[in-house]
């Protein structure tokens, strides 16, 4: 394991607790020697990852592994009497959030006195029974209607309508969200959950687009309708948004980073020449960025333009 007075680590295993890297030989010189050269990763206190492992990842699957990491770490000292829930739980539903910090939110009937929990985690202790629990990689976690409405009641309404429009496509039951909603009463953020339980869409399919519905709705433009199929010479097309009758597009240009992939030139491609086929037929596109959503007045004016100089067809 040591050679030269060198540490290096074993293969069979990325991430090790102290004590783990303890029974393995490895010394607190050694672990120090690990990290300085960027080798090994602290993840949180006691807990290590394999730099290269951690180096590959996106920002999403590393704010899973923190996740893990907690897991992790307090496996041999856990009672088990708590479940990932709040954005922890939407990361492990694979929920979209935007502008989430990586804090680790637990779920506990009671907040044991002796317990303590690290910086890098929050305990909530509502109530909850097995119904609102389902096991996701290994751990315990809300389910996806409890952690819908979880982040409904933390989170800010933008953020929360992201987290809402996911789960419903997803297949979150949405009377049983209402029936949990109507029972809230007095809850701190209740009112949050409400307004996004009765403005969520599942047709979104990314946060870009339900920040862009959000955003018409805001700003009081009639709104589209969103993901309509439409037809050209070259095939059968899906728009983010659409005027039918002006026939107006709204495009939103910003799912790679949501997605994990960068558009290759085929893809590229393929849009362009959709787009040029679509434009025969009459259609207009207006195409918005992710910096176009923080920019109201330029965002309003852009689309009240396109609309006001097409004719509606009967």
């Amino acid at each position: 394991m040591l050679h030269n007075n060198t540490p290096t680590l074993p293969a069979t295993s990325n991430l090790w607790r102290t004590d783990q890297l303890f029974d393995l030989g490895f010394g607190s010189r050694s672990i120090k020697a690990l990290l300085d050269p960027g080798s090994l990763v602290r993840l949180r206190y006691g807990c290590y990852l394999r730099a290269s492992i951690w180096n590959a990842q996106s920002a999403r699957v590393r704010s899973r592994q923190l996740i893990y990491a907690h897991a992790h770490g307090t496996r041999t000292t856990s009672t088990g009497a708590f479940v990932y829930s709040h954005t922890s739980a939407a990361r492990l539903h694979l929920l979209y959030l935007w502008n989430v910090d990586d804090i680790v939110h637990i779920l506990q009937r009671v907040r044991p006195s002796n317990e303590r929990h690290g910086k890098d985690v929050q305990c909530h202790t509502r109530a909850f029974s097995d119904n609102d629990v389902t096991m996701l990689g290994g751990l315990h976690t809300t389910s996806l209607e409890r952690t819908a409405a979880d982040c409904a009641m933390m989170l800010n309404y933008r953020q929360s309508l992201i987290v809402m429009d996911h789960a419903l496509r997803l297949g979150a039951d949405r009377s049983y969200l209402q029936v949990m909603a109507d029972s809230l009463d007095g809850r701190r953020g209740i009112r949050t959950f409400r307004r996004v339980l009765a403005t969520a869409d599942p047709r979104s399919e990314s946060p870009g687009e339900t920040l862009t519905r959000e955003l018409i709705l805001r700003l009081k433009i009639r709104p589209p309708e969103p993901q309509v199929e439409v037809a050209s010479r070259v095939g059968r097309h899906r728009l983010d948004f659409a005027w039918k009758e002006e026939k107006v597009a709204l495009e939103f240009d910003g799912k790679a980073k949501y997605f994990d992939f960068e558009p290759t030139d085929e893809v590229l491609f393929q849009e362009r020449l959709r787009e040029k086929a679509l434009t025969e037929e009459g259609w207009l596109f207006v195409r918005i960025e992710w910096k176009d959503l923080f920019r109201k007045p330029d965002f309003k004016n852009r689309v009240l333009r396109a609309l006001a100089g097409r004719p509606r067809s009967a």
